[in-house]
């Protein structure tokens, strides 16, 4: 029988064997850093606010990857997934070593939070902000720091707790009814 553990590896181990390059390697550690902490998203957040056309969407962002990143540090606690990187130490890292829990990818989580967002309200933005968080779960399978499977539960959270939270934005929130 074939097991998660072993898919995750033979993903893993293709992508370090067939796709590493010196302009990927750059590209992937950049395409990770806009994923850390959030900031990019918050500043896209921030900057639904600032605009007044977009600013209904801000809340529903803004909940979306706020609710998804709560259940993500839960969930990181409550699995204690051991990193790839720390299980197979052969790998030479291009990022510094990650200190937390593997799954699920809270970059990955972040990103389709945000993506999801944007496309329950029809708002075009989800497009570029799809694009930048498929390069950010990418990334991490990358840089070796999370298996497949971490990144994969984090699209799901991250879709889950976006629709979560602009379902509740919609029907519960007075100043939502908007959105």
């Amino acid at each position: 029988m074939i097991s998660v553990a072993s898919v995750d590896f033979s993903v893993l181990n293709y992508i370090q064997q067939s796709m590493r390059s010196s302009f990927l390697d750059r590209t992937m550690v950049l395409a990770s850093g806009l994923g850390n902490n959030g900031i990019i998203w918050i500043v896209f957040i921030l900057f639904l606010f600032a605009v007044r056309r977009y600013r209904r969407y801000g809340i529903a962002v803004g909940a979306s990857l706020m609710l998804s990143m709560v259940i993500c540090a839960v969930l990181k606690i409550a699995v204690h997934r051991i990193r790839p990187c720390d299980i197979n130490t052969a790998v030479q890292l291009l990022i510094a070593r990650p200190t937390d829990f593997s799954f699920p990818s809270g970059h990955t989580t972040a990103s389709f939070a945000v993506t999801t967002a944007l496309f329950y309200y029809r708002n075009r933005l989800w497009i570029p902000a799809g694009i930048v968080s498929v390069f950010i779960g990418f990334s991490r399978l990358y840089l070796y720091v999370h298996f497949p499977s971490d990144v994969l539960g984090g699209i799901l959270l991250g879709i889950t707790g976006a629709v979560s939270a602009c379902t509740f934005c919609r029907r519960k929130i007075s100043f939502c009814r908007q959105c």
